[in-house]
């Protein structure tokens, strides 16, 4: 492995620690790996230690090339000065990908508490967005950053259909940054369509970082569930980013959206509510949209015994109510209809550029 320091900005100690994998050789099966950019956290006032190399060892033995990003603190936290290092750092190591042996587009981002702030921010307004987030007890709230660093801006507003991926774990009696940090913050993804895992544990305090007892009192009174968020995390990435194939990386298993509702352009993904309500996508709606009425009862026996009920007794408005949230696909695979059909409904949705 090699471990390179790169000066970002030297006036304020700005750096990028890269920790690089080998790759062929002995690995003659890995050309690239995967990055995790690491943010830690210290309030806009320092970057903690204890959330630097400790989790840079976790992501390291999944396979990982590692970054640590140093960003701009105390007098010189200003914003958007730790931003502009986040952008420097994410481009920079995308910028590198051949030397670093790197995958420019499955780059992640793990911050936790003020450094969580900060990788949110990478992941709802920068330019060089991450593929996927992991934020550890991250600070979301504009009021509550206000307290850290009074130029930094609300993060759960900032959300949109747009943000990537995200992994929140945070615990339930943290009293340096409330849970509610992390319940707006997941409410805001999934009012977004964004796809999301989030591990609330029972208790424990803040900034335990990988929650082993190298890093954390023994008796600090944290559950004894916590530190298996770095697992977890790993292997959620695996679901959102890949894993690793043969010479290249697995399609992923877990979307970037909860439903085609969110995405560029219209598919089956997206919900037949969605879908009944678009006017773009009428034309190619509609006559499947009439003959879904003619044969309602048909697919929502087919669906199940309560949609077929419901449908039963209340009618065509029932069966709106049973299927609505259901994608095309689903709806789909409860007809008769041939592939043919079904092909043509693809192909004529998929033309058709989406406006959520």
């Amino acid at each position: 492995m090699n471990i390179e320091k790169i000066v970002l900005n030297e006036e304020r100690n700005v750096t990028l620690t890269a920790y690089i994998q080998e790759t062929e050789g002995r690995f003659d099966y890995i050309e690239k790996r995967p990055g995790m950019l690491i943010i830690p956290g210290g309030g806009y006032q320092y970057c903690s230690e204890r959330e630097a190399d400790p989790p840079a060892m976790a992501f390291l033995k999944a396979g990982f090339q590692v970054f640590i990003l140093q960003y701009s603190i105390g007098k010189d936290a200003a914003w958007p000065n730790p931003l502009n290092n986040y952008e420097a750092a994410m481009e920079l190591i995308q910028s590198k990908e051949g030397e670093w042996k790197v995958y420019k587009d499955k780059i992640a981002v793990l911050g936790f508490s003020a450094g969580g702030h900060l990788a949110a921010c990478g992941a709802t307004m920068a330019e060089h967005r991450p593929a996927a987030a992991v934020l550890g007890y991250a600070v979301t709230l504009g009021d509550m950053v206000k307290n850290c660093e009074e130029t930094a801006p609300d993060v759960v507003s900032a959300v949109d259909r747009h943000t990537c991926p995200c992994f929140v774990f945070a615990t339930r009696d943290d009293s340096v940054v409330p849970i509610e940090n992390s319940l707006e913050f997941v409410t805001a993804l999934a009012k977004n369509g964004v796809s999301f895992e989030t591990h609330i544990y029972a208790y424990g305090p803040h900034g335990f970082s990988t929650g082993d007892t190298s890093v954390q009192y023994k008796d600090s009174h944290l559950c004894s569930r916590a530190p298996r968020w770095t697992e977890d995390s790993i292997a959620w990435l695996r679901d959102v980013l890949g894993d690793f194939g043969e010479k290249t990386m697995t399609a992923p298993v877990c979307p970037k959206h909860v439903t085609g509702d969110y995405d560029d352009y219209l598919s089956l993904e997206c919900t037949l509510g969605y879908l009944r309500h678009c006017e773009k996508a009428a034309p190619v709606m509609e006559p499947f949209l009439k003959w879904l009425e003619e044969n309602r009862q048909q697919v929502a026996d087919h669906i199940g015994p309560a949609a077929g009920e419901i449908t039963r007794r209340e009618g065509i408005e029932g069966f709106w109510l049973m299927t609505d949230k259901r994608t095309l696909r689903e709806i789909l695979g409860n007809t008769d209809l041939s592939l043919e059909e079904q092909e043509s409904l693809r192909k004529g949705l998929e033309k058709i550029e989406n406006c959520p």
